[in-house]
């Protein structure tokens, strides 16, 4: 794929759509590609939180690891931002991300999504939206689970 092919990726992501070309180019040049296999972790829970992933093509599966054993909690795609809660918060992984088919992915370091998210102000509410409907759906699963009896 190329540069130019990159920074339309990109803009197709509600995230960066605002952001100037050149800046795209950037986060396309300075990231790299990386491709998963069905099965591989992007990263594990509890690891340190060093970049975030573009989903450039496939699947992942979310995964926490809890007393019970493990337990998929979302499924991303295509032009998904995963990784991203760590760098902003400054924690480490609190979850465990694993392609469920072969997986491609940009790899943004921690230092260059905090820089786009400080230079693009815009950036960062569309981060902020998205991480709030991750809750909402969270909140409703966890409705639904206490609502059928589940015991927590």
């Amino acid at each position: 794929m190329s540069l130019q092919e990159e920074v339309d990726l990109l803009r197709r992501i509600p995230m960066f759509a605002k952001v100037e070309a050149p800046k795209l180019k950037l986060l396309a040049f300075a990231s790299e590609r990386v491709t998963f296999e069905a099965g591989q972790e992007l990263f594990h829970q509890g690891d340190m939180s060093d970049a975030a992933y573009i989903i450039i093509d496939g699947t992942a599966d979310v995964i926490l690891d809890t007393g019970a054993g493990r337990v998929t909690v979302a499924s991303l795609g295509r032009n998904e931002l995963v990784g991203e809660i760590g760098i902003i918060c400054d924690v480490p992984r609190t979850a465990t991300v694993q392609a469920s088919s072969r997986l491609v992915t940009l790899k943004v370091s921690k230092d260059l999504l905090l820089r786009m998210i400080t230079d693009f102000p815009a950036m960062a509410i569309e981060i902020m939206r998205s991480l709030a409907h991750r809750l909402e759906h969270t909140n409703a699963q966890l409705r639904d689970a206490l609502a059928s009896g589940a015991q927590y």
